[in-house]
């Protein structure tokens, strides 16, 4: 065999090798979802309250610790204080939230969220911004680590799941300004 066509058929086998590889990789890549509870909320209207000054500047920080993560998603429920909690980062990332409700009851919004997440396509990144008993379940549900309800005082964890076929889920824990 010639020499040059040799070195020619395998730098063709490379390029084809890593072009299918890459392809592979993309469509593993899965998906990033970052969960957080809905900030600090005011004691008024009783029903929906809206977001109190600390939760509001909650929501600034919240989008300000995001600004370099390109958010694809951003999902809440329908109360107020959730979607006050999303606002800044639906506006610096040019989305609107994807409602879902709660109104069938809390086992069924849980699951409906985590199968609002689980459709979004591969190597996206989605926010959930949710509710203390509804996060740590949401967490489970998209087979992240078991963990409690949030005390009505914790408004700073952030849960960052990594979802991607054939792997287990990783869950990471951290907070966010106190």
């Amino acid at each position: 065999m010639n020499r040059s066509f040799a070195a020619l058929s395998w730098t063709t086998f490379l390029l084809l090798f890593m072009g299918f590889a890459a392809v592979s990789v993309k469509a593993q890549a899965g998906k990033t979802v970052i969960l957080v509870r809905h900030a600090e909320k005011a004691a008024m209207p009783a029903g929906d309250p809206v977001l109190s000054e600390q939760g509001d500047e909650r929501a600034r920080k919240l989008s300000q610790m995001l600004i370099d993560t390109r958010i694809d998603h951003i999902i809440t429920s329908q109360l107020a204080r959730t979607i006050l909690t999303a606002q800044y980062v639906a506006e610096a990332a040019g989305l609107s939230p994807e409602i879902v409700t709660v109104s069938s009851g809390i086992r069924e919004h849980i699951q409906a969220v985590a199968e609002a997440v689980r459709t979004r396509p591969d190597g996206d990144a989605v926010l959930v911004v949710g509710h203390s008993n509804t996060i740590p379940a949401i967490v489970g549900a998209l087979g992240g680590s078991t963990l409690p309800d949030l005390k009505d005082e914790n408004y700073s964890t952030v849960y960052i799941l990594t979802i991607a076929p054939g792997i287990d889920t990783r869950t990471i824990v951290t907070h966010f300004i106190e």
